[in-house]
C-alpha cells in the first residue's frame, strides 16, 4: 500500500517538521516526502539533509506562481501539505489543488492572537503583555486568510504571572510536539478511510 505523501512547509528552525518526520517513520501511516522552505538560510534545511528528506527552496515570487510549485508537488505525488512554522500566506491555487488537505499550526488559541504578523515570539509577547492565564495551540485547515480556517484541535496550557515570552514558547513547543503529528495523522486516516 502506498502511504499518503506529505510536504511540510517551513520557514525557520524546522523542529516541528523534524518531529513530524519522526512520527510518521514510526507509525507508518504516512510519509514526509518533501520539505519546502522559503528561507535559504533556515536551519530546517540542515534538518532535511540529516533526515534524508528531499528539500526545495522556493522564493516568494515562485510560490505565487501556480505552475512551478504545483508541478513539483504533483511530480512528488504529494497528497497533503502541512504548514509547520511557514510564514507565507497560502495562495488560492494551492488551496484549490489540496482542498481540506492543507493543515496549519498556530501557537495560540485562535481566534485570539491570529492574523498577519502574529507568529512565533510576537504571539508569546502579546500573550504575556495581556496577562493571559492560559494559552495554547490551534491546529486548523488553512484557507485564504491567515489563521481563519476550520479548527481541527486546540490544546491549552496554564500560565502564571512569572511566565515570560521565552517560558511560554517552551510550553507551546511541548504542546506542538505532543499534538501536531497525531492531529495530522488523524485527519489523514479520516480522509483515507472515507474513500
Amino acid at each position: 500500500m502506498n502511504l499518503p505523501r506529505i510536504a511540510v512547509f517551513v520557514s525557520g528552525s524546522g523542529s516541528n517538521a523534524e518531529n513530524i518526520v519522526q512520527h510518521f517513520r514510526q507509525t507508518q501511516t504516512g510519509e514526509v516526502a518533501l520539505m519546502v522552505c522559503n528561507n535559504p538560510t533556515a536551519f530546517a534545511l540542515q534538518r532535511a539533509t540529516r533526515l534524508q528528506v528531499p528539500a526545495l527552496v522556493i522564493d516568494k515570487k515562485t510560490f505565487q506562481q501556480k505552475q512551478t510549485l504545483l508541478e513539483i508537488l504533483q511530480a512528488q505525488r504529494i497528497d497533503w501539505v502541512v504548514l509547520a512554522g511557514f510564514l507565507l500566506l497560502v495562495p488560492p491555487y494551492l488551496l484549490e489543488a489540496y482542498p481540506q488537505r492543507v493543515i496549519n499550526l498556530h501557537p495560540a488559541l485562535l481566534p485570539k492572537y491570529g492574523g498577519k504578523g502574529m507568529y512565533g515570539m510576537h504571539v508569546h509577547e502579546a500573550v504575556v503583555a495581556n496577562h493571559e492565564t492560559e494559552t495554547g495551540i490551534t491546529i486548523h485547515y488553512a484557507n485564504e486568510h491567515y489563521d481563519e480556517g476550520q479548527i481541527i484541535l486546540q490544546a491549552k496550557c496554564a500560565l502564571d504571572t512569572s511566565d515570560t515570552p521565552e517560558t511560554v514558547a517552551q510550553k507551546i513547543h511541548e504542546l506542538e510536539y505532543a499534538h501536531f503529528p497525531k492531529a495530522i495523522e488523524q485527519e489523514i486516516l479520516k480522509k483515507t478511510t472515507s474513500y
